[in-house]
């Protein structure tokens, strides 16, 4: 039953993140309920190990069907992965907790703008081109990298929003291009949780095949509804990942 109710927390996970992230939402959540007992780290890192080939997949499906700016996103997943582990490294040193009371104003105040500016990300105008969006995605992949491997929650969110409001994507080319930057980041973390023994290899597996099977259905749907569909599901897990850290801050 606790594999059952795991793997179907995968397919999920896959199918929401594959279309703005926010599948960790879901997969972790239901993996610490179904085995309390394991440490955190193990958890995270079997959460890492779902989650890292729903997103390889959904990468690979989005580019087969957009446009993919390839001359500025591939540095841009070096420097996430890099970001990455600088992040899981300095976490070693300072406590990230001073981000928990912080998180949720941050979400909100991203909801908002996004609520009031309707047309935001409805239209895929990119305003930097050459050298100017190299530095740009550049600095979005190694500043979200770093806050995904110190932090976490969110990281998909954050690379989408700001791929939208500052490089003027629209959200479904800004989706595109945040599972390349979230997948490197994710990989750099995977990396880091395997060298210390903190996967569960034969839960691993079923995992990563249920999260691949949501993340094929949620990518065909973003690509047959567009951008429309991809802001709706950017605001709901917004609003989600409002309410799961206002508890983590301020009530748990």
């Amino acid at each position: 039953m606790e594999l059952l109710i795991a793997t179907f927390a995968s397919a999920l996970a896959g199918f929401v993140d594959s279309i703005v992230g926010g599948g960790g939402l879901i997969l972790l959540p239901a993996l610490f309920a179904v085995y309390p007992a394991a440490t955190p780290a193990t958890l995270l890192g079997t959460n890492k190990s779902a989650s890292v080939w729903g997103t390889s997949f959904a990468a690979w499906q989005y580019s087969q069907r957009v446009s993919m700016r390839w001359r500025a996103l591939l540095p841009a997943a070096g420097l996430a992965m890099a970001g990455s582990f600088a992040g899981a490294w300095w976490v070693t040193l300072i406590s990230p907790d001073f981000l928990r009371r912080l998180l949720p104003l941050v979400l909100f105040a991203v909801l908002l703008y996004t609520l009031a500016r309707k047309d935001m990300g409805r239209h895929h105008r990119p305003r930097f081109e050459g050298r100017a969006e190299l530095w740009a995605t550049c600095a979005v992949g190694l500043t979200i990298g770093f806050y995904d491997g110190f932090f976490g929650p969110g990281t998909g969110s954050f690379f989408v929003f700001l791929l939208v409001r500052w490089l003027g994507y629209d959200f479904l080319n800004a989706s595109v291009a945040a599972k390349l930057l979230n997948l490197s980041s994710n990989a750099a973390a995977l990396v880091l949780f395997t060298w210390k023994g903190h996967v569960w290899w034969h839960l691993a597996l079923p995992l990563a095949m249920a999260n691949v099977a949501g993340s094929l259905l949620g990518t065909r749907m973003a690509l047959q509804h567009g951008v429309g569909f991809v802001r709706g599901m950017f605001l709901v897990v917004v609003s989600a990942l409002i309410c799961k850290t206002s508890y983590d801050a301020f009530l748990r």
